[in-house]
């Protein structure tokens, strides 16, 4: 069956679509029916279902017998430790935990915050609550006090989990220092902590902390409590740069349903096989494709504690891809990005064995085309661009490898996949032409597995996301959809830059960028200007070895802009950097860098070669130290 078949049966009979891939699930009592509508543009899946999350990843597995497995494999050239699990270890470690926790009181509906390294016992963490009801919310490990503290207080929960320490290439990160002043100064306070402690850094235990296995001592295995299918199996906050963090809540049923439907028919892996997403749990990939996804489908997951470069050089990932026969491999375009940076031709991949990897999947942020490219051309596979968001969960556009390959178009996210029908819309709701840009939405309602709300702000979901488009779902995002249906996601709605009445895509200004060959990474954002409104000013990395003029770099990429843009683009700002600043989950900040940059009086016109110009840039980003 082709894909064109997949989508078109599904339009045209939603509800027979997902009731059909319900059927992947074990459920306690199956649904009656797919979709609850009566509060919408409030819709839920699955509603009168009742099942439990930990039994469809874990413990059903064991009991087909497949006990013998392996589940997870935790790789970390941070540490020099490997280790694998069975999946009758991990239905083990997950109830044992499970139980140490209900002992404590833990109970259906209470909120868990985990904060945990990339270690498989932040995986037994999340399974274990799930396992007994709770409800967790897994905060990136390291993550500043005040952050996590914004979140307890959000969250109100009843525990936090937390490893000892996290490990970086070059120094420890202590937690524990950072978990107590999160909860002094949060207004709400966990009854309790559990701390695993990591033999790179013990840490002191106070009144209210107890340790990893005393936790479990003397207690009974917890066994799976079912819930109802609309139950929040985690809410995870989105990282905005601006307000306070939305609480995307994630309901049971739809979650199990869509993730175990993706593993197949999008990353094209079948049950057993290795699968590995390199990125970390405290976000959403890790969320849905290093614990939950391949475990509800019966894969192995890669749980990888390390970075793309310098653990210990570019070839990381080449030798865990060889070493564990990754199937399909899912990370950032950012790490690719760094690796060709340090390797741009590629001849590490030369000493490695890839002949097992079927794909690579990028997601996270754009994929320009020349990473696209250089990556095919060193790795000998596919390279899939797909496109999804905290929010959804799971992919709104990609290639289903598993259902058909359609054609690679570079830049492309490919298509959308079934439960979305995505329009590009102008700033009136109306739909635009094919290939030109405007503001990405998707027709209510969203499919299974997709935010149904925000944890206790409906007010904030329907601002956030459901008022500016009604009958449609704001995606924040701007693209295009071409004669073929294929989508092209060019930047964030607030990433359109207007010059001189010109509606311009820093993405399409960064794809050009990307195709120098001198440069490694780059990035675009929009500046005032009192001629033209907005100008855009580009930030560009060289690759490592590059001795050549950084003046005639500037001058080329400008040239290269013009070419392929135009002058209506008026690119006549640019600068070379050390390195861009970014989240810890590798997304530029170009919204930082556009704060920076409107401080500075920059007026058209203006060469690049002006040297106020190119201080004026430097400075600014030096003052983060981003600059020489």
């Amino acid at each position: 069956m082709s894909f064109k078949d997949v989508y078109e049966g599904w339009k045209s009979n939603p509800e027979g679509f997902w009731m059909k891939a319900a059927e992947s699930i074990d459920w306690i009592k199956p649904p009656s029916k797919a979709l609850w509508d009566d509060d919408a543009p409030f819709y839920e899946w699955f509603k009168d279902a009742k099942v439990n999350t930990c039994y469809n990843a874990v413990d059903r597995h064991v009991i087909s017998g497949c006990g013998d497995q392996i589940a997870i494999i935790y790789d970390s050239p941070l540490t020099n430790k490997k280790s694998k699990t069975t999946y009758s270890e991990l239905k083990s470690q997950v109830a044992a935990f499970a139980g140490g926790l209900a002992a404590k009181g833990i109970t259906v509906g209470d909120r868990v915050i985990i904060y945990m390294p990339m270690v498989p016992e932040a995986l037994i963490a999340m399974l274990a609550c799930a396992r007994i009801g709770a409800i967790h919310s897994v905060v990136f490990g390291g993550f500043a006090a005040n952050e996590l503290a914004v979140r307890i207080d959000d969250a109100t929960p009843k525990a936090i989990i937390s490893g000892s320490c996290g490990v970086e290439p070059d120094r420890i990160v202590e937690y524990k220092p950072l978990l107590d002043s999160a909860i002094e100064i949060a207004h709400h306070k966990p009854e309790f902590n559990v701390i695993f402690q990591r033999p790179e850094c013990i840490a002191d235990l106070g009144t209210i902390d107890v340790e990893w296995n005393a936790l479990q001592a003397g207690t009974k295995p917890a066994p799976c409590v079912p819930v109802s299918g609309d139950h929040p199996v985690y809410i995870l906050y989105t990282s905005g740069t601006t307000g306070a963090p939305k609480g995307v809540v994630r309901p049971t049923a739809g979650h199990l349903v869509a993730l175990h439907w993706t593993m197949k028919n999008i990353y094209n892996v079948n049950p057993g096989e290795v699968f590995w997403a390199a990125s970390d749990v405290g976000w959403v990939v890790g969320h849905s494709y290093i614990c939950y996804a391949p475990l509800i489908h019966g894969n192995t997951t890669v749980v990888f504690e390390g970075k793309p470069v310098g653990t210990p050089d570019a070839s990381t990932f080449w030798r865990v891809i060889q070493e564990h026969n990754v199937r399909s491999f899912f990370t950032a375009p950012t790490a690719f990005r760094a690796i060709k940076r340090d390797d741009p031709t590629g001849a590490m991949i030369k000493k490695f064995d890839m002949a097992g990897l079927r794909a690579l999947y990028l997601a996270g942020e754009r994929a320009d085309p020349d990473t696209i490219a250089w990556a095919q051309s060193v790795m000998g596979v596919p390279v899939y661009d797909h496109w999804w968001q905290t929010e959804t969960g799971y992919t709104i556009a990609g290639n289903p490898a598993g259902i058909e390959k359609m054609p690679v178009k570079i830049g492309s996210a490919t298509v959308a996949m079934p439960g979305y029908d995505v329009r590009i819309l102008d700033e009136g709701g109306q739909q635009v032409k094919p290939g030109e840009l405007g503001s990405i939405a998707i027709k209510l309602p969203l499919p299974p597995g997709t935010l149904p709300t925000l944890w206790n702000a409906p007010e904030r979901m329907l601002k956030s996301y459901l008022t500016t488009f009604p009958g449609y779902y704001e995606t924040g995002d701007a693209g295009s959809i071409d004669n073929d249906g294929y989508l092209y996601i060019m930047s964030r709605t607030d990433d359109v830059i207007n010059v001189a009445g010109h509606r311009l895509s820093t993405g399409a200004i960064e794809e050009v960028l990307a195709n120098h060959p001198d440069v490694a990474e780059c990035a675009v954002i929009g500046v005032a200007d009192e001629l033209k409104g907005q100008l855009p000013l580009g930030f560009v990395c060289l690759n490592n070895g590059c001795n050549r003029s950084q003046a005639d770099i500037v001058l080329e990429v400008i040239g290269l802009v013009r070419k392929k843009i135009g002058p209506v683009a008026a690119f006549k700002l640019a600068c070379v950097v050390d390195r861009l600043p970014k989240t810890r989950s590798g997304k530029i900040l170009r919204a930082t860098m556009a704060s920076i940059a409107d401080s500075k009086p920059f007026k058209a016109p203006a060469t690049i070669d002006d040297p106020i110009i190119l201080d004026e840039i430097r400075s600014a980003l030096q003052s983060l130290g981003f600059a020489k």
